[in-house]
């Protein structure tokens, strides 16, 4: 089947962007994986979960059915840590629940001097992450390890601790259809969609060195509720960072 061909039927089944990635990425295809493609697009699925690949502050991340998709709005996290590490010295970096391994790996990218390690409780996930900490040449500065934000320990302490936990409360009717095809446990979370930040907040002191900070995702209309939380095990709040549409969207706190 000729490019045209394909990119007709693509963009019939899920728009002109979605045909013009997939057409771009693959430049030859079979008409049964046309179809094929053209049938997930119907179904909602994220054209980075067809063609594996989704560009992260400009890096390139391999992505799956395991993983959630890295979405522009984590990116202001990223800048949120990259803005108050402009000084090059050796830091160490704490990534709870990495996923695909965006964050942690776009930092150590950016940041001079700094490595650390990425925990996931997801094994599949994990092993995504590896596979984009190897890809992006970054396994002398980054250690990927199976673990539990709630429950990890480690003998050394970290300068900043990151982390985009699920935070989707169960039920929640805003999810979109696309989101639909990301992991749920990279999703959803219990207690209104605020248990990943109870045990963060919980255990990250034992973790994070004294002018140490963490910098945390969160939904919309959370901030309260979470800095309540953080302010409850002793964190000291210091500021919140907007998306580029204007919507709290991560919260620095520290000890």
């Amino acid at each position: 089947m000729n490019i045209n061909q394909a990119f007709t039927i693509l963009q019939k089944s899920g728009g002109v962007r979605a045909a013009r990635i997939i057409t771009e990425k693959y430049k030859k295809m079979s008409f049964f994986r046309v179809i094929h493609y053209a049938h997930k697009l119907r179904r909602g699925m994220p054209v980075a979960k067809i063609i594996h690949s989704k560009w992260f502050y400009g890096l390139e991340f391999y992505t799956n059915k395991h993983t959630l998709d890295p979405r522009p709005d984590t990116e202001t996290l990223v800048s949120a840590v990259i803005n108050d590490c402009r000084e090059t010295k050796e830091r160490k970096i704490l990534d709870m629940g990495t996923g695909t391994g965006c964050i942690i790996c776009a930092l150590c990218k950016n940041i001079n001097g700094l490595s650390g390690i990425a925990i996931d409780k997801s094994r599949p996930a994990l092993h995504i992450a590896k596979r984009n900490i190897k890809q992006l040449s970054l396994r002398d500065k980054i250690k990927a390890i199976h673990a539990d934000f709630g429950t990890f320990k480690s003998t050394e302490k970290f300068d900043i601790i990151v982390s985009n936990p699920p935070y989707i409360k169960y039920g929640d009717t805003r999810v979109n259809r696309g989101a639909q095809h990301d992991p749920k446990i990279a999703l959803y979370a219990k207690n209104d969609g605020l248990y990943a930040y109870e045990q963060i907040a919980k255990n990250a002191p034992n973790l994070l060195k004294q002018d140490g900070k963490i910098y945390l995702e969160i939904g919309i209309g959370m901030a309260n509720q979470v800095i309540k939380i953080f302010n409850y095990f002793g964190w000291k709040f210091e500021r919140t960072e907007k998306d580029l549409a204007g919507l709290n969207r991560v919260l620095v706190f520290m000890l």
